[in-house]
């Protein structure tokens, strides 16, 4: 009555109530992994916790990201270009006011307001070409 390939015919109520339990469709499988039952209670959890997680890193970078190739100038009425344009400046003083390390350097010399009049004028490009001049 107990094996598996029982060679007896008759089949008990509580045969066949043991059949019924193993083979009821209704009843959630269970997996076994390493002849211990899986505890898939703690599975749904890990999973929203990693979907808040990723939910609030993709929310976090969605509002700190300048979309700047949805910026179609002949799509764009002039008040959003100028509110775009307030907004990115807006961004780029409260960045350039954490970097404490770039105001400590020396603005760059400036040698001349008109750098196109600081050329003494045309120069040979090189000695194989003496008619090639360079501006």
């Amino acid at each position: 009555m107990g094996c598996c390939y029982s060679s007896e015919n008759e089949d008990s109520d509580q045969d066949r109530e043991e059949r019924k339990l193993l083979l009821d469709p209704s009843s959630p499988p269970t997996k076994v992994v390493n002849g211990a039952e899986s505890n898939n209670y703690s599975l749904p959890s890990a999973r929203t916790d990693e979907q808040a997680l990723l939910s609030s890193i993709l929310a976090k970078t969605a509002s700190n990201i300048i979309d700047v190739s949805a910026a179609d100038s002949q799509g764009m009425e002039q008040h959003e270009y100028m509110d775009r344009a307030r907004q990115y400046s807006n961004r780029l003083a409260v960045l350039s006011s954490s970097l404490t390390h770039w105001k400590k350097l020396p603005p760059l010399p400036s040698l001349t307001s008109q750098p196109h009049q600081a050329s003494p004028g045309p120069q040979p490009c090189c000695g194989l070409y003496s008619t090639l001049t360079c501006y």
